[in-house]
């Protein structure tokens, strides 16, 4: 990625950092586990995704940092409860152990609780006027509960051993991973209070960038390697779960991702040139082998 987006990934990584509580913080083993999954090689393509927006709109970076921070910590948040042994049970993230194995299961739900409650907490203290904070909280609520993020986890526990069809796999991953990359893109452009035609723009934007990573994830779980992942090869496949590759094949699968990127293109062009930070970060979801 280019070196805008390397100081994008730089920015993120100092407002989560300022953001969340020391590790010396009372009780210090809660406080290590959370910066432990903060810390840990995310590619905070979120952050990056909120930053690109704003660029969009020429809103200043300082003024993103309480939203780069707190959609992070969401994300952090439901990677360590999604691998917890009663969701997918997973052994490694990121090629580390994951939180639970790193300390205890307790310790991982109490880190995850933690961090989505911190999330609030970063927003409702933002340094911006109180309906851009109000729009903030409303966005990330909406996405990551249970009409979004957590109810598309729950669809994906049920779907486990029997294939969804199309349509019910999409609306899953647009809950699932899709509502907050939406979030992310609609919170970066909440300051300079868009018409409803550049919202919906965006909007269109995010649900073909957040299935197109998605149906990645899918096609890296088959064709990926795991040490470049840093998690094992064919796990979804191994816990029967409903994935773009399951239900069209590994040639089928690719053709929905460009059909995905095309429309994520075509959303962005009444933006010209201004957009090409987010297409450069779409080319990256699309193209990336981890």
């Amino acid at each position: 990625m280019s070196s805008q987006f390397e100081i994008w990934h730089s920015w993120a990584d100092e407002a989560i950092l300022q953001a969340t509580p020391p590790v010396t913080t009372q009780p210090e083993r809660l406080h290590q586990a959370i910066h432990y999954v903060l810390f840990n090689g995310g590619k905070r393509i979120r952050p990056m995704l909120l930053y690109g927006t704003g660029a969009l709109f020429e809103t200043p970076a300082e003024i993103l940092t309480a939203p780069a921070a707190a959609i992070e910590m969401i994300h952090a948040y439901s990677l360590v409860h999604d691998d917890l042994p009663a969701m997918d049970d997973d052994d490694l993230r990121r090629g580390h152990p994951t939180c639970h194995k790193a300390f205890d299961e307790a310790s991982a739900i109490l880190a995850g609780d933690a961090l989505q409650t911190l999330a609030f907490q970063v927003l409702a203290q933002a340094s911006v006027d109180s309906e851009t904070r109000l729009q903030w909280i409303q966005l990330l609520a909406e996405s990551s509960g249970s009409s979004g993020m957590v109810g598309g986890q729950m669809i994906d526990l049920e779907a486990e051993q029997h294939q969804l069809s199309a349509e019910a796999l999409r609306t899953m991953h647009q809950k699932k991973t899709g509502a907050l990359i939406r979030a992310s893109i609609l919170m970066g452009a909440s300051p300079a209070q868009p018409d409803s035609t550049t919202r919906e723009r965006l909007t269109q934007f995010s649900q073909a960038i957040g299935l197109a990573f998605q149906v990645q994830d899918d096609i890296l779980d088959i064709e990926g390697s795991s040490q470049v992942m840093g998690k094992p090869q064919g796990s979804d496949q191994q816990q029967g779960k409903s994935t773009f590759v399951t239900l069209f094949g590994i040639e089928g699968a690719k053709r929905e991702l460009r059909q995905l990127y095309q429309q994520a293109l075509d959303a962005l062009v009444p933006f010209g040139q201004r957009a090409d930070p987010l297409l450069e970060i779409a080319n990256f979801i699309i193209q990336r082998n981890h």
